[in-house]
């Protein structure tokens, strides 16, 4: 257990020969340089060979080997940094080596160490990356309960991809093959309908490492270059191969930080090649002829996902020449509220506004006494689903619906972990989730609210945006999850809505307590002044 009492790694390779295993606790005795000149031709993932030396000096590390010439195996024992004899064992071929008691006579160091859980997740982030980038050795993590990751070692990436974020996201992997100037990129990038909220899921491997390159990430998202939504990034795994002298991965402690000999040059081939990928299998979208002049209202409203009936209370329904200036506005601070006090402190509210129409398929325009209001509908019902969800929820009254089939979500390790932590906020709002295997869950009922959403988005918000230090007051932590969950289950800009959702959609905001932000900060609305307006067109001077 990472932390705790026992990490370990074992292997069924060659094996350590029994009068060279105290050797391989001494620091320096694996290095694989011999001659100064190997530093610039580094083709190995350690090279100084202090890897099990400084894990034995600040833990109780016990190494187990045999080679197959050998009948016995042997063991040695390493406490603090002081060895002991080697000890004739029976043993399999291979080597396991056990780390226990970390940083346990190191005790300003211990108190560092995160959480359980954290540390299981930093390193099912760390040996799923390297599955990937070796997919001809199989693999196999256990936390002591329960496989989290096992691979078959056949070679398939795209089962490795399979596994680790379930088969519809591996069919849609896009493949990426390129070679110039000596210099080989392969994987796989995601289409542009496949997105992530954060930059977490872009892997890079130069030479077989696994590094965090900024140069290399700003070169793939120049590739995604006006096709993803700002905030979007893709999910990528992807592996360069170069010549070792033309890369410098002596930089950095870790080794996660390079230095290219001609970086421009690097750069360049990425971008082309992602970017090539991305225009070869990605076809272009067709616009709908609906959306070329006007356009026969359907006489039933079009479903788009979310029913709008539910939860609406019964709204004032005016009509245009009746439309009354009875509430002032009020002043909306440009801060960020905190999102779970959704109960503003100060009236935000909106006038009755009379629906105009929609633009861009993503603004609806309104007139109000005052002036003229655009309104991003995403946010828009965002906010609207956060006050109905956060009020049922403080009524204790979530009504959920039954789907007719289980959805059946699959996660990375990492991804998993963290949202079998949120399961029991998750089932409290009206979703009924429970583990259906390794790193895999059950989708049995969702929300009324959310009726016709699509429930593997719902549980993929709640680990994108999670933080692997975030830890918010206990009171805010059922607001941050609705707020995940409405933002991935709102409607989408670009989607257009019939006139009775679009007039719905007003009226609810007008219901809502904090109509001008969604739940995260951002303005839900524009306001555009009668007075803004004349002195636009010079019907008034300036004042």
């Amino acid at each position: 257990m990472p932390g705790g009492p026992l990490i370990e790694v074992a292997d069924d390779g060659q094996g350590i020969p029994a009068d060279e295993l105290a050797l391989a606790a001494s620091r320096h005795a694996t290095s694989k340089l011999v001659l100064s000149d190997d530093l610039f031709h580094i083709r190995t993932l350690g090279f100084r060979g202090e890897a099990l030396a400084s894990i034995g000096s600040v833990s109780q590390m016990t190494i187990t080997s045999r080679v197959e010439s050998a009948k016995e195996g042997a063991r040695l024992r390493v406490n603090g940094g002081i060895s002991e004899r080697v000890e004739k064992v029976g043993a399999p071929v291979g080597t396991v080596v056990r780390v226990e008691n970390l940083f346990y006579n190191v005790p300003a160091r211990l108190k560092f160490l995160k959480t359980d859980v954290t540390e299981r997740r930093a390193i099912d982030s760390l040996v799923t990356r390297y599955a990937l980038a070796y997919p001809t050795v199989r693999f196999k993590v256990t936390d002591g309960k329960q496989v989290t990751l096992q691979t078959a070692g056949d070679g398939d990436r795209r089962a490795i991809l399979a596994a680790l974020y379930g088969v519809d996201v591996a069919k849609q992997m896009l493949e990426v093959m390129a070679a110039e100037e000596g210099m080989t990129l392969s994987g796989f990038i995601s289409p542009v309908s496949l997105t992530r909220s954060n930059r977490r899921e872009i892997t890079f491997f130069i030479n077989g490492r696994w590094v965090q390159e900024i140069s290399l990430n700003s070169a793939l998202l120049q590739a995604y270059h006006t096709l993803l939504m700002v905030g979007r990034y893709p999910l990528t795994a992807l592996f360069l191969d170069m010549a070792p002298e033309d890369v410098d991965v002596n930089v950095h402690p870790t080794k996660a930080e390079v230095r290219f000999r001609s970086q421009d040059k690097v750069f360049s081939f990425v971008q082309r090649s992602a970017r090539k990928a991305l225009l070869a299998y990605t076809p272009v979208p067709a616009v709908s002829p609906q959306l070329w002049g006007r356009r026969a209202v359907p006489s039933q409203p079009r479903e788009v996902g979310i029913d709008w009936s539910i939860g609406h209370d019964e709204q004032l329904s005016v009509d245009s020449d009746q439309l009354s200036v009875g509430s002032e506005q009020s002043s909306v601070d440009g801060g960020k509220l905190p999102i779970a006090n959704y109960q503003p402190a100060f009236s935000t509210g909106v006038p009755l506004l009379r629906l105009i129409g929609q633009i861009g398929a993503t603004y609806l325009v309104a007139e109000g006494p005052d002036g003229l209001y655009l309104i991003d509908q995403h946010a828009a019902h965002e906010r609207v689903l956060f006050e109905k969800l956060m009020a049922q929820h403080e009524s204790k009254t979530i009504p959920s619906q039954s789907l007719l089939a289980p959805e059946i979500v699959t996660l990375p390790p990492q991804a998993a972990k963290a949202l079998t932590g949120q399961l029991p906020f998750l089932n409290h709002f009206g979703f009924e989730v429970e583990e259906f295997g390794a790193n895999t869950f059950q989708v049995r009922a969702m929300p009324v609210l959310f009726s016709g959403g699509d429930p593997a988005a719902a549980l993929r918000a709640l680990v994108e945006d999670f933080e692997e230090d975030e830890s918010p007051l206990q009171a805010e932590v059922e607001a941050r999850l609705a707020a995940r969950v409405c933002k991935r289950l709102a409607v989408k800009a670009g989607q257009a809505l019939t006139s009775e959702e679009q007039r719905s959609l007003l009226n609810d905001l007008e219901a809502c307590q904090s109509p001008r932000t969604c739940p995260h900060g951002r303005p839900t609305m524009i306001h555009l002044t009668v007075d803004m307006l004349e002195r636009q067109f010079g019907r008034r001077g300036a004042r």
